[in-house]
């Protein structure tokens, strides 16, 4: 039987909600680009009922077009708390170091908390691999997107010698889709011949994965994977973090990193939809877990 997230918090803390109604008199969340704006919402409309029961003030959800509406969003304390990529979080980082904290990790079925950028195209396109993508058209997602740029763009030109980001150069056309789900109907669509997105690269293709953007569609119908093929993988990818603002109240804080926390195991709906898919919740994470996607950021991009 589903708990309520007051009873689970209440085991962590001694403070009412009424004392944060103190202190803040709103919180907002900020949801990365991925899918379509209602759909995000949908996914993260019980994270914000509860956030409202536990704090004690109005929850408000935010869905930018991109991801730079999020980062900047945080940075500029327009939004208190985000699932963020990695490469995103990379940004925030580089810009200005005490603007968030990261403080959970998504968890996959097998205990990992990595994923991997996927390379796929149609199923009857011919396409198998990379080798097949020579002048034809490849598409990124969002250029703040780790599996949607940063990582492919470092990786796929070490896959084959002459393989550069350029469109005219080894692919046709190399162009941005806007964000994940773009790319993936737009390959399933046949307006593009190839892509990346993301998944944990666990479980049944046929289903998307267990988690991520390709389970994600599947669930909303979009796509039938049967008529996608995977083209290519990138090496493990750590999880993006759950990142909460420095700036807000330290009981705020505290209790909004419990509630996640524990939102798996009190409403696992309810994780589904904000994880992406299934997995075993989320755990606790610190800046270590993403220095090297700092650095490649900072090498491929600046900030």
């Amino acid at each position: 039987m589903k708990k309520t997230l007051a009873l689970a918090l209440a085991a962590t803390t001694t403070l009412s909600s009424g004392a944060f109604a103190q202190e803040i008199t709103e919180f907002r969340i900020g949801i990365l680009g991925g899918e379509n704006a209602q759909d995000r919402m949908n996914s993260y409309q019980c994270l914000a009922d509860y956030t409202t029961e536990a704090l004690g003030v109005e929850t408000r959800l935010f869905a930018p077009a991109d991801y730079n509406g999020v980062i900047q969003g945080l940075l500029g304390g327009s939004i208190d708390m985000a699932w963020l990529g990695a490469s995103a979080y990379a940004s925030i980082f580089l810009q200005d170091p005490e603007a968030v904290d990261p403080v959970l990790i998504k968890v996959n079925l097998d205990g990992s908390v990595g994923y991997h950028s996927i390379g796929f195209a149609r199923a009857d396109s011919g396409i198998t691999s990379l080798d097949d993508m020579e002048g034809k058209v490849f598409g990124f997602g969002d250029p703040n997107s780790t599996s949607g740029y940063l990582i492919p763009s470092i990786e796929i030109p070490q896959y084959k010698d002459g393989i550069t980001m350029e469109s005219g150069e080894y692919f046709g056309e190399v162009s941005f889709t806007g964000g994940h789900e773009q790319t993936i109907v737009a390959v399933a669509n046949g307006d593009i011949d190839g892509g990346v997105t993301w998944a944990d690269g666990q479980g049944n293709w046929e289903d998307g994965y267990n988690s991520g953007a390709l389970r994600k569609a599947v669930d909303a119908g979009l796509v039938d994977m049967n008529d996608l093929v995977e083209i290519w993988k990138s090496a493990v990818i750590p999880e993006g973090p759950v990142v909460l603002r420095k700036a807000l109240p330290a009981d705020v804080r505290e209790t909004m990193t419990t509630l996640v926390a524990n939102l798996y195991e009190n409403d696992p709906d309810c994780a589904y939809g904000v994880a992406a898919g299934d997995t075993l919740g989320f755990q606790p994470v610190t800046h270590d877990m993403y220095t090297s996607i700092v650095a490649a950021r900072q090498a491929v991009i600046g900030n």
